[in-house]
């Protein structure tokens, strides 16, 4: 990412609390808001909607059922006035990896703007896309951290409806105070995730890391069929991040297992 056009929001908590406070920062009360859920994180976004008073739309898929181009494209017309949709990248519920670049550029066609919250390593943001420490970058959970496009957090000013949870008055203290945060710090984590970039580069990067999440992801998918189990998913769908199977009998109990 350009950091004369993306800057980065660190904010103590899961997250959870990144998306919260980025749909209450972004998402003004003259807004209409898109939330196309395949799983319980996307169904979370609707919650918290629904906590803020948002003017907002929510599609439900299947939790097997990727989130496509032609299905935003489809709930963008089906709902006039939509100003931002929303939407996770890698749904942790099954393991499904939606094609947010895919549906950016149907977004940017029709000229709309978006929120990316993103379950997993961020690989791409349009406008915001939020993780966590303790996500593919393997740090431990304690901070989430928004990815912002400039421009558009700028215009959160004075529009959250929270006082800890407002990016951008977090924003503007570490950029004012030189990485300094509005109230207590999660130091530790801080520190951990030092070490986690660390550890990542000295890997290879994002791209040699998910070449060895690929492998693993083979290698689990291999072992568990050869025990009698096969994948929720098709192959097309899957990430190697997350790998769900189903209950390979009717009489399986988990516990024994």
């Amino acid at each position: 990412l350009d950091e004369k056009e993306y800057t980065t929001v660190l904010l103590q908590g899961s997250g959870t609390y990144g998306v919260e406070a980025t749909l209450g920062a972004v998402v003004k009360p003259t807004d209409r808001l898109l939330i196309i859920a395949n799983g319980a994180y996307g169904k979370r976004m609707a919650a918290i909607a629904d906590y803020y008073k948002l003017d907002y739309v929510m599609v439900a898929l299947k939790e097997t059922e990727l989130i496509t181009p032609a299905i935003v494209e489809e709930a963008l017309k089906n709902h006039p006035g939509i100003s931002h949709l929303s939407l996770v990248h890698s749904e942790t519920t099954t393991g499904l990896l939606n094609p947010i670049e895919e549906i950016a550029e149907k977004c940017n066609e029709q000229q709309k703007e978006i929120i990316f919250l993103g379950d997993g390593v961020p690989v791409f943001a349009e406008h915001f896309l939020v993780s966590s420490a303790n996500k593919c970058i393997q740090g431990v959970p304690g901070f989430t951290f928004v990815l912002a496009s400039r421009e558009k957090l700028l215009k959160c000013k004075g529009v959250a409806r929270s006082l800890s949870l407002d990016i951008y008055a977090q924003w503007e203290e570490m950029e004012k105070g030189h990485g300094k945060w509005r109230f207590t710090s999660p130091t530790h984590v801080v520190r951990a995730f030092f070490q986690a970039l660390k550890e990542l580069k000295a890997e290879g990067g994002i791209e040699a890391r998910y070449r060895r999440y690929c492998r693993n992801h083979e290698v689990l998918v291999e072992g568990m069929r050869a025990i009698g189990f096969s994948t929720l998913l098709e192959p097309e769908k899957q990430s190697p991040i997350i790998t769900s199977f189903l209950y390979p009998e009717p009489g399986f109990s988990f516990t024994e297992f």
